[in-house]
């Protein structure tokens, strides 16, 4: 249990989002605040302005020698690795280390739904449709952890929410102690972030953390048909719960679920939901579906609202997002599709001719499984950034059916999609790839996407 920090010095790594709301949380609270980033001040802009009108102290580069082991709590922001130097010092000294939500979750007001949804892909769709699930049956619902505003930002609001629904990461779920969901989700474990974790097994482990606290009273929801997943969830201690793209599900594994019917899906007691809303198009996300509303159904949400929310929901930029049609080529923006496995996903939601704009700074795992769903599906790759060499050479092998376009960067890819792509064809971005080698993250570069398209003749 993290103490009364009042008059206690504090030691905030990163300058993100997160760390700046776990800062300002901090201070409300009477502790005096450090907040350390590697990037020179002139490279943190508003950061550093926030920081220093909150009464905070900012330094930047290498954490001084001293300063984490003489506070009370070190909390770290998402991008910051527990492996680095500067933590390990903090616990040989004995200085309690949390992850910003779980220093934001200790501060909630107990006994109200916590929602807890992680998973490779998905969850940022299925956390902001669970909300929406909540916001249509009359709860004050806050939406956000990894997605959108901090955990620490619903206790500097003042208001008094009837329930928390947070996507989490693995990276944030690395610092969790104490942190307990009362219905958690994991959507669905393929490799990713290579570039941070030895190895697929460690990055499972940290996912799997989701479930570290709960008990029988909790739930856990689960995809089904990913077995690992529900190995995962099974070690835990919560009620088991699936969905699956299947017509059934193996009662003896799960207390209750959801499986795929024409049109929608059901619950197993029955109850039934229709998906016609074209935010929610494809396998994938009938997958997210059933996750949002099981996770709120477990959580006393009405039908009635469960089915308004289905309809009504918008779906979120940089996913599968319907930029334009120009002369019935249809534009589509999946900028957030950062792994091979999601754009796998968003391949399959189209039956094609589709010409993919994919490339930009790669994790380390293959392109194979992209390759081979475009099949009889993609016209043409058109590549860019820094592992464009890797997927060109991973098409090679269906080089007589898809044409490969070295483009270099997004503006000439558009140019060259514009040039090549006929009535009834798709321009789809979805690139498998981060984006941080020719921008500063997935939306800027969905947001430049979506201005040169919106700018076509």
């Amino acid at each position: 249990m993290i103490p009364d920090l009042r008059g206690h010095k504090a030691v905030v790594l990163g300058a993100g989002k997160s760390g700046l709301a776990a800062a300002r949380l901090l201070r409300g609270e009477g502790a005096a605040v450090t907040v350390v980033d590697r990037k020179a001040e002139s490279e943190l802009e508003d950061a550093a302005a926030t920081i220093k009108s909150v009464g905070a102290e900012l330094r930047c580069g290498d954490v001084p020698e001293g300063l984490v082991e003489s506070a009370k709590v070190v909390v770290v922001s998402p991008g910051v690795p527990l492996q680095q130097p500067a933590v390990e010092r903090a616990r040989a000294a004995g200085v309690q280390v949390v992850s910003e939500v779980e220093y934001a979750y200790q501060r909630l007001e107990p006994k109200r739904p916590l929602v807890g949804i992680t998973g490779t892909n998905g969850k940022s769709t299925t956390t902001s449709l669970c909300g929406e699930l909540f916001d249509q049956s009359g709860l004050e619902t806050f939406v956000g952890g990894n997605l959108g505003l901090p955990l620490s930002e619903s206790l500097l609001t003042g208001k008094r929410w009837d329930a928390h629904v947070v996507e989490l990461s693995s990276f944030q779920l690395e610092g969790i102690q104490e942190f307990r969901c009362s219905a958690a989700a994991i959507t669905n474990l393929t490799p990713d972030h290579l570039d941070r974790y030895p190895s697929h097994r460690e990055y499972a482990e940290a996912k799997r953390r989701i479930f570290l606290n709960q008990t029988s009273q909790d739930a856990a929801v689960v995809n089904a048909d990913d077995h690992a997943v529900v190995d995962l969830a099974r070690s835990g201690a919560a009620r088991l719960y699936g969905f699956t793209l299947g017509e059934k599900l193996d009662l003896s594994r799960f207390a209750g679920g959801a499986v795929r019917m024409e049109g929608g899906f059901r619950f197993l007691d029955g109850r039934t939901f229709r998906v016609a809303n074209r935010a929610l198009r494809g396998e994938h996300n009938l997958q997210n579906a059933m996750a949002a509303s099981l996770l709120a159904a477990l959580s006393g949400v009405i039908d009635r609202a469960i089915q308004e929310g289905l309809d009504q929901f918008k779906g979120l930029p940089h996913r599968l997002e319907v930029v334009r049609r120009l002369d019935e080529v249809e534009w589509i923006n999946d900028s957030k599709a950062t792994n091979v496995d999601s754009a796998v996903v968003a391949l399959r939601a189209f039956s094609g001719p589709v010409w993919l704009i994919a490339g930009g700074r790669g994790k380390g795992a293959p392109y194979a499984p992209m390759v081979e769903v475009s099949r009889g599906r993609v016209k043409g790759v058109l590549t860019v950034g820094e592992d464009a060499p890797a997927i060109e050479s991973a098409y090679q092998p269906l080089s007589g059916e898809v044409e490969v376009v070295p483009c270099g960067t997004l503006e000439k890819a558009i140019a060259e999609a514009r040039a090549r792509a006929r009535r009834r064809e798709v321009v789809l971005l979805s690139p498998a790839c981060a984006s941080y080698d020719q921008f500063k993250n997935f939306e800027d570069r969905g947001n430049t996407f979506k201005r040169l398209v919106k700018e076509l003749e």
